[in-house]
């Protein structure tokens, strides 16, 4: 990626000093000379995993936020979500979750029990809280399993949050 392409990238991103992006996302469609943004995150973010590049991750996933994401992401996020040469778990984790797919239960359930070391400063557990919150919105059996597996946690945080979202489904669940 140039450093063009990340100036443009980077415009994206919201300054709540000035309260205000420099840039659009129809900015960033004619630099990279496409109608499609979505396709371009997903392409950006294969491009980022395939060179190792960290800051490339960040900057792919700064495009997927604005464009959106469909199931084409699911296994490069999954790829991501336990590689060890990036920092950016939990906007992973959280795309992961977006996709509310039982395909990516196992991805989910890792990043609930795997603290990577640039995380091992945060004793909020935020990557296992985002993971858990996926879990939480996924619909089907794998899920449900995934959260009961979770009350047996070592960690108080993951076995509350795991609690927490098993309640909310069974409140969701007896609402309709």
């Amino acid at each position: 990626m140039t450093p063009e392409d990340e100036k443009v990238i980077l415009g994206l991103v919201y300054n709540p000093s000035s309260q205000t992006r420099v840039g659009s996302a129809d900015e960033v469609l004619r630099h990279f000379g496409t109608s499609d943004g979505c396709e371009l995150g997903l392409t950006l973010l294969k491009e980022a995993a395939e060179d190792r590049d960290a800051d490339g991750v960040e900057l792919a996933l700064i495009v997927s936020s604005e464009f959106g994401i469909t199931t084409d992401y699911l296994d490069i996020l999954v790829r991501l979500s336990s590689a060890e040469w990036h920092y950016m778990h939990e906007a992973v984790v959280s795309r992961l979750g977006q996709l509310r797919t039982s395909a990516a239960v196992d991805a989910l359930y890792r990043a609930t029990t795997w603290i990577p070391d640039y995380l091992d400063y945060d004793e909020n557990r935020a990557l296992a809280t985002k993971a858990i919150w996926a879990l939480g919105d996924t619909p089907g059996p794998e899920a449900e399993a995934a959260l009961v597996r979770l009350r047996d946690s070592d960690s108080q945080i993951v076995r509350q949050g795991a609690e927490a979202q098993i309640e909310r489904r069974q409140e969701s669940h007896n609402a309709t």
